[in-house]
């Protein structure tokens, strides 16, 4: 071992010298604004974790997406759906794998560029939930929706359009400014949760929990076929062999592999579990002898192969006026839904990461992450896929240590790669991650003693949001529960000090976080700023007030240590 780790760091110090290290900053770069703790081989090992756990994007998103119908013409008049018409099924399975190559590309080509462009070690991928908003709601089962495939994609990219805009007017980091700084902690550790009931349900996951009635959730556990027809287990609870392999070596071999800092842990759980799970004589395979087992196993045996896309490729639908009101509808939800699921999603990546800076509320290049997403998202619709995003589960190569961009490049290139190995990538079963899920939950989670607990005004909406966001499996929607109860709370405090001239107070009113307006010039509007020098707009009038957010306490101001070794790297860009 000992020759091993003097070659790997042979290997650090002679990469960090070189354009490469400057570029994302590695120790030993030379870089004024290097980032400690920033190997290599670190950053190589976290992307491949981040890809491997989210790995699983390539089939589920080709799976729901297909369900729209794609481009594909139901014209069976006794069948709207035609679910079962020999031709449109054979156009679907053609969709299918169309969609496969278009989510495994658009996942390299925002990842690479996201990790070019901002040095930070998040992935992007369509987004699960905006993937599901629009094959069953935009477009509907099938096309029986209010919108057709190809006006639901023109949507799609003119939203990421608006998102330039905004981003560029510094409208998306107004917003994340002016959240209170408990909300935006609670948002992180919202989405810890969140991924931890993802890996702990079904289909991207264990399975150890399901949906249920009259309780909102219930013990799972079971074998597929005690599932009934909304996912709520009906007997064998916790007898499912998939639950305990998922457990065992997707779960505990982790955590232990981890207790000994083992860098690869993750890595290991991961594909552990998948080459378990293969072989299809045992009751826990991957490919059992079903029909869709056996749908599995005929793409898993091509293992190379690459399928063009033609018939989703540039299928837009330009002529808005055939639906305006619905288009319109459509456009707004995936705004206000995917600007609010990003941004947090965003900024909680950077904290856990230790990059962000928690006096201004923001994280170094927000400017050109959020523009990098945007413009993501309008390739994205080009190619036939629901709005880009960045994942959560790029929690997982940050704890693996990723610091820098070259974790996101590296995730980026494994997906490039993945087009050509799909069979391979589309074959790692949920219980092989949806531990992996769970341990970056719990890692997320330590941020929660920052929170404001010293006072209910703060604590209260930090609360609701950290409960809302798994609970309503939306991070946007969480988000937005927390504001209203904040300003509801606050709001109604506010009155009542102003109407009693400051004489009825809360108790714990001095442990609040404070706010205040300063005068002048906001960084926020910066760009903005810009832009209308060049149309020799004067700057004073575009000055304004800004709201901003701060700890009375700088103890609890200070951003926790965030990742698997506990290390602080500077936030400055």
């Amino acid at each position: 071992m000992g020759y091993f780790d003097d070659l790997v760091h042979k290997i650090n110090e002679s990469i960090a010298r070189t354009s490469v290290g400057r570029v994302f900053r590695l120790e030993g770069s030379g870089h004024e604004k290097a980032l400690p703790n920033s190997r290599f081989s670190t950053e190589i090992r976290a992307g491949l974790t981040t890809f491997f756990t989210m790995a699983y994007i390539i089939s589920v998103n080709a799976i729901i997406l297909k369900d729209s119908g794609g481009t594909c013409v139901c014209t069976n008049t006794n069948d709207i759906t035609c679910a079962k018409d020999a031709a449109y099924n054979t156009c679907l399975l053609e969709i299918q794998r169309e969609l496969i190559t278009g989510t495994a590309a658009i996942s390299g080509f925002a990842s690479c560029l996201f990790g070019l462009f901002t040095n930070m070690p998040v992935a992007l991928a369509p987004g699960m939930g905006l993937n599901a908003y629009f094959a069953y709601q935009v477009v509907g089962y099938h096309g029986t929706g209010n919108i057709p495939y190809r006006l639901a994609l023109t949507a799609v990219f003119v939203e990421g359009w608006i998102f330039i805009a905004l981003s560029l007017l510094g409208m998306r980091q107004w917003l994340v400014r002016l959240l209170p700084t408990s909300l935006k902690i609670a948002s992180a550790c919202g989405i810890g949760l969140f991924l931890a009931l993802i890996g702990l349900s079904y289909p991207a996951g264990i399975g150890a929990v399901t949906g249920s009635f009259p309780a909102p959730l219930d013990l799972g556990g079971c074998p597929p076929e005690f599932l009934d027809e909304f996912g709520h287990c009906t007997g064998d609870k916790m007898r499912n062999p998939t639950l305990w392999i998922g457990l065992v070596f997707g779960g505990m071999v982790t955590v232990l592999l981890m207790a000994y800092k083992i860098k690869t842990a993750m890595i290991i759980g991961i594909l552990l579990t998948s080459i378990i799970s293969w072989p299809r004589t045992t009751s826990f395979t991957y490919f059992p002898y079903n029909e869709q087992g056996q749908s599995r196993f005929d793409f898993f045996k091509t293992v190379v192969g690459f399928h063009p896309i033609d018939k989703i490729l540039r299928a837009n639908d330009w002529d808005v006026s055939s639906h305006p009101s619905q288009f319109a509808l459509a456009l707004f939800t995936f705004l206000y839904v995917d600007i609010l699921d990003c941004t947090a999603t965003l900024y909680s990546m950077a904290r856990f990461a230790g990059v962000a800076d928690a006096a201004k509320g923001d994280f170094p290049r927000s400017t050109i992450a959020y523009c990098t997403d945007a413009l993501s998202i309008s390739v994205g619709s080009l190619l036939g896929l629901s709005p880009v995003t960045a994942f959560i589960e790029s929690g997982s190569g940050i704890a693996e240590g990723g610091r820098t961009g070259l974790t996101a490049v590296t995730t980026g290139l494994c997906f490039i790669i993945s087009i050509f190995f799909a069979p391979i990538f589309a074959s790692i079963p949920p219980w092989a991650t949806g531990c992996t899920l769970i341990l970056i939950g719990c890692m997320m989670m330590r941020q929660v003693v920052s929170i404001n607990w010293k006072y209910i005004g703060d604590a209260v909406p930090a609360f609701v949001t950290l409960l809302f966001i798994p609970f309503s499996y939306s991070i946007a929607y969480g988000l937005i529960a927390g504001l209203i109860t904040h300003v509801i709370i606050n709001g109604t405090i506010f009155i009542i000090r102003k109407v009693s001239r400051h004489r009825l107070l809360p108790e714990d009113f001095d442990k609040r976080e404070q706010w205040h307006a300063s005068s002048g010039e906001s960084e926020i509007f910066r760009p903005l700023l810009s832009i209308a020098g060049f149309f020799r707009i004067s700057k004073e009038s575009l000055e304004t007030t800004t709201v901003q957010s701060h700890r009375m306490d700088e103890e609890t101001a200070t951003p926790p240590e965030h990742g698997y070794y506990e290390k602080k790297v500077s936030s400055k860009d």
